[in-house]
């Protein structure tokens, strides 16, 4: 399901841009997934350059909702080709009207000075309940577990229900995508990119005290911004150590960091949300 979506269809059609057709898969409520625009995006512009450049950074808005029955139509502008670095301009339509629009930055392989901020100890991915056990129970969360390609385990415990350990910004997730996609870099970017969105919006929730069964509670991802620091697999075990530094004004900000098991530092993400509670 999301190598369907990675893979995008290329159009005749071209002015100052390229154009790809993206599908989207099925989401409860009809909206596309943020994280799967995310990927498209990283594909597009990734197919106007050359196999040697790779995604180092995006910084993109989500403008509007989208709706999954219909086709996202993705402009690429191709604004920059230096000798080490080149960007794109990324813009998503449906029915002729913006819903996302980014920036990428790829570069070539350099070498140069490295360091990063440690991993934190906690306990593996196998220690940690796994949410398919207690689906069991729930027929609908089944099937939607089920249908999900990224496989997620709380350190904290899930935020379905309730903010265990009272109003603390903070969290840690074990996270990958359910099936080997292959060995392309384009495609673990793409896929990182895709995982990136999932959980990344629980950490402001976490500090108010909200979890997802608040009634009343909307959420929607107002930007979002990535740095790819190395080569990594989407495909196995990644932890996702999250925090949010504040929120303000009905919005909330989250910035997280992606390790391998191993502890090297894969990305480094920050997404604003925009999160509103009926007044009690």
């Amino acid at each position: 399901m999301m190598l369907d979506v990675i893979a995008l269809e290329q159009t005749a059609a071209r002015t100052h841009e390229d154009i790809f057709l993206g599908r989207s898969h099925f989401m409860p409520g009809g909206r596309v997934f943020g994280g799967q625009v995310l990927s498209q995006v990283v594909a597009a512009a990734a197919r106007t350059l050359p196999d040697d450049r790779f995604a180092h950074s995006l910084h993109g808005y989500f403008l509007r909702p989208g709706d999954v029955t219909k086709d996202i139509t993705f402009g690429v502008d191709r604004i920059h080709d230096g000798r080490s670095f080149a960007r794109r301009r990324v813009q998503g339509y449906q029915d002729g009207v913006p819903i996302f629009s980014g920036i990428l930055s790829f570069q070539d392989a350099d070498a140069g000075f490295e360091h990063q901020i440690p991993m934190p100890d906690v306990p593996g991915p196998e220690d940690l309940p796994d949410p398919a056990v207690e689906a069991e129970r729930h027929p609908q969360s089944k099937r939607l577990l089920a249908a999900n390609p990224i496989e997620v385990r709380h350190v904290e415990g899930s935020l379905l229900r309730e903010a265990r350990g009272g109003a603390r910004p903070t969290q840690a997730v074990w996270t990958r995508v359910r099936r080997p996609i292959g060995e392309s870099r384009l495609v673990h970017q793409a896929a990182l990119a895709y995982l990136s969105d999932y959980t990344i919006q629980e950490p402001p929730l976490r500090g108010a005290g909200l979890s997802w069964s608040t009634p009343g509670l909307k959420v929607a991802s107002l930007d979002h911004a990535m740095w790819w620091h190395r080569e990594g697999r989407a495909d196995e075990w990644l932890l996702y150590v999250q925090e949010s530094p504040g929120a303000q004004g009905g919005r909330g900000l989250a910035t997280g960091r992606l390790y391998t098991r191993e502890g090297a530092l894969l990305a480094t993400v920050a997404q604003e949300i925009m999160a509103r509670v009926p007044a009690g």
